[in-house]
């Protein structure tokens, strides 16, 4: 018999397996905001690097290197945004929502393979006697560059709806705008330095911003990284949504007058889990009271901006709750 991984399963929490249209509709925005992203780097990336090959600067070389490597882990983006919305099945009864951490940890790793490819020909410029690019150049491109950045930063931040995969977009195009003014601001020093016939500290300019803008962006890198194996290690979600979690596990508590509960939470992509045991006394409450206390919790984690996966149990045994 054909094993068909396509069709829906039943699993535990609230999904029934279907994609709901608000995650279609978040897909949506999601691959538009992704796309926009890719077509931008690829244009500026290219031009980066042909301006940077023609004027005989590393710095734009690299920022253009920068773009480019980019590209295919945009796509990567894409490609993982589409596979953690579709919904579970045989093979992936929980889904692929793992695909997003993943994603973004991949990114900051190519992010820091670059940085350490832009560092060590930086040293070899300076151990070579440095590079004679011209100030103006590099000014010029700096100031181009932070002013695409900025805007295309802006634009995927409106389109973006809160998706991880386009902030780890969002970052990188924030860290193309600081390596930007790095950049100009470099250009400046360059222009000076000739201008007072200090040619020879001027030939080192260029390979010193690439290592300034490595020691700039490094920490963007190190960050998706740790973004990325704190949500594949099921680390607890951002302060914001646990105490959400714990405002509604309060509220509900309080109104059906039950005890502290054991709340554990974790972030998963566009999923997160919560799993809440309550410990209550022996033949004091009926299954309708049960549901009553579930639905409440339900309706209240439903407010978060996630597919909210719940596990919520009443028992009399302490041991259960742990």
């Amino acid at each position: 018999m054909e094993d068909d991984d396509s069709r829906p399963v039943t699993t535990g929490g609230t999904p029934s397996g279907e994609v709901p249209a608000d995650a279609a509709r978040a897909l949506a925005r999601e691959t538009r905001a992704l796309r926009t992203s890719l077509a931008t780097s690829a244009a500026i990336g290219v031009a980066a690097l042909v301006w940077g090959l023609l004027a005989g600067a590393q710095v734009i070389v690299f920022d253009g290197v920068y773009m480019i490597a980019g590209l295919a882990l945009t796509a990567a983006s894409m490609l993982a945004s589409r596979a953690a919305w579709s919904r579970p099945s045989r093979r992936f009864p929980f889904g692929k929502h793992a695909l997003t951490p993943l994603t973004v940890a991949m990114q900051g790793a190519a992010l820091l393979a670059t940085l350490l490819y832009g560092a060590v020909e930086a040293v070899g410029t300076i151990v070579a006697g440095g590079s004679e690019a011209g100030g103006a150049t590099v000014l010029v491109y700096g100031v181009a560059s932070w002013v695409a950045a900025i805007v295309v930063g802006r634009v995927l931040r409106r389109m973006g709806g809160g998706s991880d995969l386009v902030e780890v977009e969002i970052v990188s195009w924030r860290a193309g705008a600081v390596l930007s003014l790095v950049v100009a601001a470099g250009g400046l020093v360059a222009l000076g330095l000739v201008a007072l016939d200090l040619t020879t500290a001027a030939r080192y300019v260029d390979p010193a911003l690439v290592l300034i803008a490595v020691a700039v962006v490094v920490r963007d890198a190190l960050g998706l990284v740790r973004a990325g194996t704190h949500e594949l290690l099921e680390g607890a979600p951002a302060p914001d949504v646990r105490a959400h979690i714990d405002d509604v596990v309060v509220r509900v508590r309080e109104a059906h007058g039950l005890p502290e509960p054991t709340v554990r939470a974790t972030k998963l992509g566009r999923r997160l889990y919560v799993e809440i045991g309550f410990v209550v006394e022996r033949d004091c409450w009926t299954v309708d009271e049960e549901d009553a206390v579930r639905l409440d919790l339900v309706r209240g984690l439903a407010t978060l901006p996630y597919e909210v996966w719940e596990s919520i149990d009443l028992t009399t045994r302490p041991e259960l709750a742990d």
